[in-house]
């Protein structure tokens, strides 16, 4: 498969906030581990997110790690919701407090990971021309780790500065009197759009379709505010472990029917102007679930736009009229709105002028030529699977992930795949962890796969597999638990849409998530490891390959 190189019985791909957990489990057992990722350096999204606005919309306190009371102690977030520069200190500050940067390996990119099943490895070939062997993979790939540009005609052909979001320059980068184009109005768009709309000579937003957004209400954590947050972590992340979403924000329990409309549009009122997702997860559960509840909710938050955008008809632009509130994540906004009462800024509805091609000095859309010195295309990512498929990854019988999931994900808790032994996922497709406040998930994940590798480890077992009856009977639990919720009609990564990926512009829905809440998975993964891990098949065999016969098989293969 290429040239020789080195053999661990762990190799996690991805040094993001799952990879920087995952390895610190791995080295804490005494386990032969290392880390690979693609880039320069650890930090995953809080690496290459460098757009300005680029932020938490988690409560910082409530998205740093838990496993280490002393990390808890010394770290003071300054902000309620923290932004990317600060947040990419914070992981560089916990991979250097327990030395765990001497077991990552960067600009390492995975192009392919093969199981061999002779020898129960997996041999993992790198772009720089050498293999890897390991018995167990751990993907931690980000779900939102796979930028997609949009297909327009001439990209190429513009002279100015171009580029995704994700590839916002490292060094800084001026934008004072630029003519400056956004493509996308997603919640890195919105980010995007309220930080530098301010800052450029003009603006120009190209929208295909609006976004439902709500005030972040971000503001500074003083040193008094940071000691009574250190207080009460304990009750902060007990408080998260039980919300479906793991954040802090529990959902009011009233019926939707149950209060006056005078009493709901208090409590909207009240959540609108407080930090963070309130409005989104404290709200009445009917508005996931019922289209009537939906349709009010959703009103309220247009009236809500209507009266902070003072031109009528581009207020309406920027209302949704496709999906209701809430029924996908909702993007949280700093002085978004706003933007578009200042005169350098116009917005552009691509579903009436569609952008036809770029051009040598802008864009053209059937309206006209539009000149710009900086193109920004926040045009989103391939989610979830995104990154799995760039990879060439085969299991039992040669067959690959990439033709298994065509139509969408199969997978048993969302962390195993039939047919792909040794291989575990702690926030793949279809894990609790891919739809709660991300860390929260991912220490939940991270600590299950540990778990099982050491079960594994501990008996002597070469190989473990979920059954292909357990694979089915989850991905039709997780389909069953779309059946309740609006969000089965959206146009959302959480359903796998995406206008500039291929084969997922439209169709059939895909199921990426896990609906049922964060507590209910929980359980259901903590009720498999306690039963001895039903519906996963073990085998015992020879002694696990050392290095040296690793070597040697790779060299004769």
């Amino acid at each position: 498969m290429g040239k020789s190189g080195s053999h661990h019985e762990v190799v996690v791909i991805g040094a993001g906030v799952g990879g920087i957990y995952q390895i610190k489990r791995l080295v804490d057992l005494g386990i032969d581990a290392t880390v690979l990722d693609a880039a320069p350096d650890l930090g995953g999204t809080w690496y290459w997110n460098r757009y300005p606005g680029a932020r938490f919309d988690s409560e910082s306190f409530t998205y740093g790690y838990s496993f280490s009371k002393e990390l808890l102690a010394e770290w003071h977030w300054k902000e309620r919701f923290s932004g990317q520069p600060e947040n990419l200190r914070y992981l560089n500050h916990v991979a250097d407090k327990f030395d765990l940067r001497r077991h990552m390996q960067f600009n390492c990119t995975v192009e392919a990971a093969h199981f061999d099943e002779t020898a129960n490895l997996w041999r993992l070939r790198i772009a720089d021309g050498r293999e890897i062997t390991c018995r167990f993979v751990v993907m931690a790939l980000g779900l939102l780790s796979t930028p997609t540009l949009p297909r327009y005609e001439g990209m190429d052909d513009f002279k100015g500065r171009s580029f995704h979001t994700f590839y916002w320059p490292h060094e800084p980068l001026d934008l004072t009197g630029k003519k400056v184009a956004v493509i996308g109005t997603g919640a890195t768009g919105i980010q995007v759009i309220g930080e530098i709309g301010d800052k450029v000579g003009s603006l120009t937003v190209f929208q295909r379709r609006p976004n439902w957004s709500a005030p972040l209400n971000n503001g500074p954590i003083s040193v008094e505010e940071m000691a009574a947050i250190r207080a009460r972590y304990d009750e902060i992340f007990a408080t998260c472990a039980r919300t479906p979403g793991g954040f802090e924000h529990e959902p009011d329990r009233r019926g939707f029917y149950d209060v006056s409309r005078e009493e709901r549009l208090a409590l909207w009122d009240k959540l609108y102007d407080e930090p963070g997702f309130g409005i989104w997860l404290a709200n009445f559960r009917e508005i996931f679930m019922d289209e009537k509840a939906n349709a009010e909710m959703s009103e309220y938050i247009a009236d809500r736009i209507r009266r902070r955008v003072k031109d009528p008809a581009t207020a309406e632009k920027l209302i949704p009229r496709d999906h209701g509130f809430g029924v996908q994540r909702v993007p949280m906004e700093t002085r978004y709105f706003e933007v578009y009462n200042q005169p350098n800024v116009r917005l552009v509805d691509i579903s009436e002028t569609p952008i036809v091609r770029v051009t040598e000095t802008g864009l053209r859309t059937t309206e006209g030529d539009h000149e710009f010195d900086v193109i920004v295309y926040a045009t989103g990512f391939d989610a979830i699977t995104g990154a799995f498929d760039h990879m060439d990854i085969r299991g039992i019988g040669g067959q690959t992930l990439r033709d298994k999931w065509r139509d969408g994900p199969s997978t048993f808790l969302g962390m195993m795949i039939n047919g792909f032994p040794n291989l575990v996922m702690p926030a793949g497709p279809q894990s609790g962890s891919a739809s709660t406040n991300y860390p929260r998930g991912i220490e939940t994940g991270v600590d299950w796969c540990t778990e099982l590798l050491k079960h594994v480890r501990e008996r002597g077992y070469v190989r473990a597999d979920a059954t292909p009856e357990a694979e089915k009977r989850w991905t039709e639990h997780v389909t069953k638990m779309y059946a309740t919720m609006l969000m089965r009609k959206a146009k959302s990564w959480f359903t796998g849409y995406n206008s500039n990926v291929a084969g997922h512009e439209q169709g059939s829905i895909r199921y990426f998530v896990y609906n049922g809440g964060a507590p209910k998975y929980v359980n259901t993964i903590r009720h498999v490891a306690a039963s001895g891990y039903e519906g996963i098949d073990f085998s015992a065999g020879a002694r696990p390959p050392t290095a040296a016969v690793a070597g040697a098989s790779m060299a004769a293969s």
